[in-house]
């Protein structure tokens, strides 16, 4: 696999699936329908069979769970081209967006330092006026709120629970006068800081919460042996972009996902 293609599977394991089974070095994943990432199959490498086959059993795996066949594959790939001339289309119409941009950072041990921190383990960050104070830290358990921040309207269910508790994973959140502000997560993979669900609630925007829990998790990844960083964004998210751009993450790839053409993919299993 190129260096692509090793990141991606260590994205997956950062973002792990309640089912994951091999298909050659393939990964076909679900998590009863919560993200993209975790209910598509992971092209990457040699599937061990045609492409054509493959996908069939990218079609069988879905039908059997009651999930969209859907694959992730990196852009402008050998597989990606395949997949292509077997007949599947770009899912435009994937709600998080088709394209995602990875972007990457090393050096986390000699970036700006992060908010200071306090005896009590939080870190204190004064507030350009007109806020006030907030106050970061990352715990190894989520703190009552995370979860209603974390996941958005509608996504809320045992399975997307357990996708973003599996691993080792720091629950960053800011508080503002006792009410949960702002949250991200931060899991370890092999090295890798992986940088998600950087949720700030609108009525605390703009105050500098993003870049200071970006700040607490890069340190809490470093506390805990990460010496490089990913995160992956909708290609389409021109303000997250900017956000990570302006904390040092370069794109390093970008994948897209890759849905059956119309009566392409019958349910062969019923």
């Amino acid at each position: 696999m190129n260096a692509a293609e090793t990141l991606e599977i260590t994205c997956s394991k950062a973002w792990p699936p309640l089912i994951e089974d091999p298909l050659g070095e393939w990964r076909l994943r679900w998590a009863d329908g919560f993200t993209g990432r975790a209910n598509s199959a992971l092209a990457v490498g040699d599937a061990g069979r045609p492409v054509a086959e493959a996908l069939r059993a990218v079609c069988d795996f879905a039908h059997e769970r009651a999930i969209t066949p859907m694959v992730q594959v990196v852009r402008d790939s050998p597989n990606e081209h395949a997949i292509a001339a077997a007949g599947w289309v770009p899912a435009t119409g994937h709600g998080a967006g088709h394209e995602v941009v990875v972007l990457t950072t090393s050096g986390l041990h000699g970036e700006t330092p992060p908010p200071r921190e306090t005896p009590s383990g939080h870190f204190h960050v004064k507030v350009p006026p007109p806020g006030g104070h907030f106050h970061v830290k990352v715990p190894d358990e989520p703190v009552p709120g995370w979860w209603g921040l974390a996941l958005r309207p509608g996504e809320d269910s045992p399975a997307a629970r357990q996708v973003l508790a599996g691993g080792k994973i720091g629950y960053g959140v800011a508080t503002v006068g006792g009410d949960v502000a702002g949250v991200v997560r931060g899991a370890l993979v092999e090295g890798w800081l992986h940088v998600g669900r950087l949720e700030v609630a609108p009525a605390f925007r703009r105050r500098g919460l993003a870049s200071a829990l970006m700040g607490a998790v890069r340190t809490w990844g470093v506390e805990h042996g990460a010496d490089r960083a990913v995160l992956q964004v909708a290609e389409g998210n021109s303000g997250a972009l900017a956000l990570y751009a302006g904390l040092g993450y370069a794109p390093h790839h970008r994948y897209r996902y890759w849905v059956p053409a119309p009566g392409s993919c019958e349910d062969s299993t019923s």
